[in-house]
Order: C-alpha cells, then structure tokens, then sequence
C-alpha cells in the first residue's frame, strides 16, 4: 500500500450511519484533501492555495464550488454532450452555504487565490449531501498549511413531530415544520439559512442551539485528524504591507471630515460623491509620484476611515448614515396591478430599494424539471430575482444570473412557498420575477413584499401575506458596545458585521438568511435581534396591506384559466390515444392544453385555455370517452362495421356495442344486405353488459311493435305455429 491513510469517525447519535473522514488515499497534490463517508454517501474535498497574493490585492480572492457526478446515482447527464455542464442552481446554492461559512473564519490579511472544490462522488439516496459539504471543506483546510481559523462545520436542524432533529433523511423531512443549515465554530455561530412554517423567535434560537453542539463534535474531530496527520504548522498568513505613519496621516487628515459627511443624513449617490471627494483631496497631497504601495495602503487606510467612523457615529450617537435610528424602518410606498398585461404585479419601494415583481400563471406543462445527480423532478413554483447594473448606477455587461442572484432568489422563493396554497388548491404553475430597478440594500426583502403583493394581485390565495426585514450589527469588542439595525443599508451591510434576513407573517417566522463576519455572537444579541427584527417585520406588513389586505376574489379577465378532475386510471390510456394521437387532436381543435398523470391510484386531468369556451369543449370530449354505458340508457350511436350477424355501433368514443341482425326490426331479417350501412346514424339501446364487458345493443325496442297478423287455418288444424320474430 502506498498511501498513508488517516481516519476519524463522527456519531451524531440520530440513527444513521457515522461520518467517517479520511485523508492520505485520494487527490495527495493538492494542499489538502479529505473523503467523507456517511452510508452509501461520499465527498471528495479539496483544497488548493496559491503561495503568495497577485499586487495589488487587499481581499482573500475565495472559490468554492460544489459539483455532483451524476454516475455518483447511477445516472447518465442529459443534454448533447452527455456530461457534467455548469453548476446548477442547486449546486451553487450548496457551493453557497460552504463558501458563506468558510469565509469569515480566514485570516483578514490573508489574500492568496484560494480554491475550494467538493465533489458528490457516491450517493445514498437518503442522504442529503447539502448538510455535510461545509464539514468536508473545513476539514481538507484542516489537514492542509493554509491559515485558517477554524475548523468550522455545517449541520442542518429540522423539528419532526415536535422533535429536533439533526442531519434528517430526505423522508424524513418531508413533515419537518423547522428546517435550517447551521454553521459555526466550536464556539460561534457564523451562518444560518432555512425554511419553516410560521416558527415563533423561540423555536428558531433553540434550534439554532440544538444544531451548534452537534457542530462542536464535528469540529473536534477535525482537530483530531489534523492531528494524526500532524497538520500543525500553517503557512504566513500576512499578505498585507503596512505604514503606520501614514495610516496616522490619513486618519488625522479626513476622518472629522468623513465622520460629519456620515453624520449629514444625505443620500447614497450624495454621499459617496462626498467621500470620494475627500479621499481625493488626500492623495492629491500624497504627489503624483508616489510609488503603487503607498496608493494601495492610502486607499485601504481610507476605507479604514469610513469604517471606523460610520460604525463609531452608530454605537457613540445611535445616528446612522441616512439619518435614522437603529429600529426606524425607512418609508414604505407600493403599488399593485402596475403591468396591465401582467397576471400580477406590484412595485415595492423601501427608502432606494424598489422591486417591480411580475406574477406569471400556467400550466402543468409549464412545470420546470429538475435534472440533478440527486435531486431530479418537477417544479412548479418558480422565482427568479434580477440586479440589473443599473439599479445601483453602475455600468456593468449583463451576463446572466450570477451566485448572488440565485441565492436572493432562492431566500424569496423559499418564504413565499410556505404560504402558497396546497397543490389541490392550486392548479396553476407560477413563475415570479423580481426586477430590482434600484438597490440600496435588502433587495431579497423588498422582492419577498413586491412577490406577496403580485401573488395576492393575480389572485392566488395565500394563506397570509409575507413580509421580509434585514437587520444588522455594529460591535465593539473592546468596549463590548453593540447596535442592532433595522432595514440595513448597502453600505451598512458593508461596514456592519451581520446581515441577517428574516421573513414571516403576523403568526411566525417563515425563513431566514444570516452571515456573520465577527466572533462571538451572544445568544441575547441574537434573541434581541429577532424580537426587534418582528417589530420591524409586523410595520412593513401593515404598510403592504393598505396597498392590498388579501388576495384577489378571481384572477384577471385575461388570466388563463385550469379545470382539474380526476377520473379512473383504467382511462388514461382510452385520452392519450395511440402515441398520443387522441389528446393531441383534442389539443389541437380545442385550442387547449391537457395534462394527465396517475396521482395514488385515479387519473388527474388539468385542462388549460385561455378562455372558458374552450375549456368546455375539452372537457366535454374528454367525460365522453370516460363515460361509462350503462344498461337501459338509448344512445345516439355510429354504425362502425358490418358484419353478416350484424353491425358494431360506437355509442361512445372508443366504447362499441353489438347490434345482432335480431334486434334490428321485429320483422326477421336473413340477410345485412340492404339494412345498415357504415356511417349511419342510428339510436339504440343498451340492453346488456356480460362480463367481458361486451355490450348488448337493441334497435328494434324503440321502434313501435307491429301488430300480431291472424293465423292461417292449416295453423287451427294442428300444424305447427309460426316462430315468433321477436325470439329472434
């Protein structure tokens, strides 16, 4: 054996498999490697940094991607190429929650490129991988020379049948009522994002605890096998020069002059004018010959400056950049029905921050699918969030939905899914669109009070309305002062040391998105910030129900419409017709679109039009050929074939019955010659169904009986009577 293969091994003590973590066998070039084993369930993690930082580089250049291979499942990918392509949204909301993690624990002057990868290589199908990439990563870093300071670990927490639960199964979550990602050090919380249905602050504080012990023991055993290993020394972390004369300088030179611009309650394009204008007329007295260190750390040392001075006028004065106080949420104006053409819309406006959302209805088909290495299936609640260049004044190419975009959607789409009506309430598939036209922070919440108001607009009947806040945190740990801030601004969440994104309605919390950038949280701040984070939420409500209370009594003339039924499996097949044949001509001549599928044992039919005459139409043709015959009714039927004993007659689509030649006319009949033709229009009644389900048909019983003629004499004499006609 060639390699030298360290283990440790995790029980959370929640019935499933342990966590095993190993290092030493795979992927040895890189900086640190680990594979991770839970059941069937594996993940590669690596980890690579660069020796030394690019000039000019004041930020730690971070990637963190998180790819499946679908041979992971046992799955072959779609597309041309038959191959892993870009991440998915799935993949880059996951690649999300490690980065989001990781970030905040590197040293603040360490700015090599840094790259983190984690890969599904093998999959237990109930075993969700999302909550045990953040645990992978930390630890690749944890057996590597990289400075860091962790380890950290990612857990997700789910109350199920009023019991907290850690790392559930994907069944298992399917009645959870609580589920959150939790991610933290041994001693701190440093990220949380999730889901619940109307959770009070309470519930969400104690969950958050519950999951950080389960943290604790997943970070010890990190520092067991970076122990093993002998993963002790860690490479220079300062990546940055200093001057301390000339941070003195330019300290001494703007920040009064910062401090009162910050002070001066302007706008956000006013006052980054100003601050510009002061940091110019500094390094103007710097020359124009300065070597590129001294402009590099001038520029740093300035933004030292605003930092300092926008979090000191908050925690000395309780005064913020645009004048406000910590809990003052700013002005609130909205509007709904703004896009005529549109089956819901509204504009939110929070102080600069506005989101026009648009509400979209359609159908089943309409559904988006899900093609995941293990995730795959179908949608049909869809939200898609856009941040527009020039929604903060800047010039930027437009190249699609970046991380940001996909992860502030996801926030949105999250707390709205919760007060979505149940699927048999909601034949529709919905699409949202928020277009942020102008941004000065939290964008994600203005897009959940426009989505709330252009859902209720379209007419869909949400269970209640749902209203987003995010609050923020300025600290001091020397002093120990601290501010928590409602509403935050860009800058805020900028300089502050929290953004934490809470969504709900009157009753509870519906979700949440928290990152923190200092150690040290105390449950109290955290508590606090909730309680605050409510008041702040129930005003925004009230503000957005002076706009609309409840959600339309119908939706828009132009909306298009759904009827959904259910009928008897043994009928599906009888729809869709010989490769589809039947249900596309119906599509075609009705202008409609029809759906089916088999739902717990019945077929359940949605037919979609934009208009109620076509609806009907469909679903007229459709209850035909469901219809069952039943004995003694007189149908209206269509000769289909002729046959010496008689004719085949369709009654129903697709349903014929036999028309013997005895039950043609009372007169007996010895031949079909003459009688009936093919395509003939004749009404007949059904007289039997045998238990083949072959149909008994009669035309003679509607038709008046002849009159009995009288018998011939040689009758009277003893000759044998006539055969009565009616026996057939």
């Amino acid at each position: 054996m060639s390699y030298n293969e360290k283990k440790v091994s995790i029980d959370l003590g929640n019935g499933l498999a342990p966590i095993e973590l190993s290092t030493g066998k795979l992927a040895k070039q890189a900086d640190g490697s680990v594979v991770l084993k839970q059941g069937d369930t594996m993940l590669l993690a690596t980890v690579v940094s660069a020796k030394e930082p690019k000039d000019g580089v004041d930020f730690l250049p971070l990637s963190v991607d998180y790819q499946e291979k679908y041979a992971a499942t046992g799955r072959i990918p779609g597309g041309f190429l038959r191959r892993e392509a870009r991440l998915s949204d799935y993949e880059v909301l996951i690649s999300r929650l490690v980065d989001r993690a990781l970030r905040p624990l590197f040293p603040d002057t360490y700015h090599a490129d840094t790259q983190v990868a984690i890969s599904l290589i093998s999959a237990d199908k109930d075993i969700m991988p999302d909550a045990l990439a953040g645990l992978a990563a930390s630890a690749a870093i944890a057996v590597s020379d990289i400075p860091f300071n962790g380890p950290i670990s990612e857990v997700r927490v789910a109350k199920i049948d009023g019991q907290l639960v850690i790392n559930p199964t994907l069944s298992g979550l399917q009645n959870a009522t609580l589920e959150y990602i939790v991610a933290g050090s041994a001693q701190d919380i440093v990220m949380v994002e999730g889901e619940s249905k109307e959770v009070s602050e309470a519930e969400l504080v104690e969950a958050i605890a519950f999951a950080h012990e389960a943290i604790k023991k997943q970070v010890a055993a990190q520092i067991e096998l970076a122990n093993l290993v002998g993963a002790t020394t860690k490479r220079d972390a300062n990546h940055e020069p200093s001057n301390l004369d000339l941070r003195a300088a330019v300290f001494a030179a703007t920040y009064d002059k910062v401090y009162a611009i910050a002070k001066s309650g302007s706008t956000k394009h006013e006052r980054t004018e100003q601050f510009s204008a002061i940091g110019e007329q500094f390094f103007a007295t710097l020359g124009e010959e300065i070597d590129e260190e001294t402009a590099f750390l001038a520029k740093k040392y300035y933004h030292d400056v605003q930092y300092d001075a926008v979090r000191n006028l908050v925690l000395d004065e309780g005064i913020r950049l645009d004048g406000r106080d910590v809990r003052t949420v700013r002005p609130i104006w909205s509007e709904v029905d703004y896009l005529p053409a549109a089956h819901g819309s509204a504009v939110f406006t929070r102080g600069e921050t506005q989101s026009l959302t648009s509400v979209t209805l359609g159908a089943k088909d309409d559904e988006q699918m899900i093609d995941g290495a293990f995730i795959h299936g179908y949608n049909k609640f869809i939200l898609h969030y856009n941040f527009p260049a020039f929604s903060t004044g800047e010039v930027r190419p437009n190249r699609g939905p970046g991380r940001r975009e996909v992860g502030h959607g996801n926030l949105a789409m999250r707390s709205l899914k919760q007060v979505l009506p149940a699927d048999n309430e909601n034949p529709y598939t919905i699409r949202v669109v928020s277009d942020i036209l102008e941004s000065n922070g939290s964008s994600s919440m203005a897009t959940v009070c426009a989505g709330t108001l252009a859902l209720m607009d379209a007419g869909v009947k949400l269970k209640a309305p749902v209203s987003g806040i995010a609050m923020g945190l300025i600290t001091d740990e020397k002093t120990g002062k601290y501010a928590i801030l409602s509403d935050i601004l860009g800058d805020e969440d900028h300089l502050g040391d929290m953004d934490f994104k809470v969504t709900g309605t009157e009753k509870g919390i519906v979700a949440c998105q928290m990152d923190l950038k200092i150690n040290g949280l105390k449950w109290e701040v955290l508590t606090q910030a909730l309680d605050q984070a409510k008041e702040a939420r129930l005003h925004i409500l009230g503000e957005m129900q002076k706009t609309l209370a409840v959600p339309r009594e119908d939706y828009k003339p132009h909306a298009p419409r759904i009827v959904s039924f259910s009928i008897d499996k043994e009928f599906i097949g009888a729809i869709i017709g010989p490769g589809g044949k039947i249900i596309q001509e119906m599509q075609r001549e009705t202008e409609t679109t029809i759906s089916i599928e088999e739902v717990d044992g019945k077929g359940i039919v949605q037919v979609f039009a934009e208009n109620k005459a076509a609806i009907d139409a469909a679903v007229s043709r459709i209850k035909a050929i469901v219809a069952k015959p039943e004995v003694g009714e007189i149908y209206e039927g269509k000769v289909k074939s002729i046959m010496p004993f008689g004719a085949f007659v369709e009654i129903m689509p697709g349903k014929d019955g036999l028309l013997h030649i005895s039950e043609i006319e009372w007169r007996r009949l010895e031949t079909m010659d003459g009688v009936l033709k093919e395509g003939d229009i004749v009404k007949v009644k059904l007289l039997d169904i045998d238990k083949q389900g072959k149909l008994k048909l009669s035309r003679k019983v509607l038709l008046p009986r002849p009159p009995r003629e009288d018998k011939p004499k040689q009758e009277q004499k003893g000759d044998a009577p006539a055969k009565d006609e009616s026996q057939g």
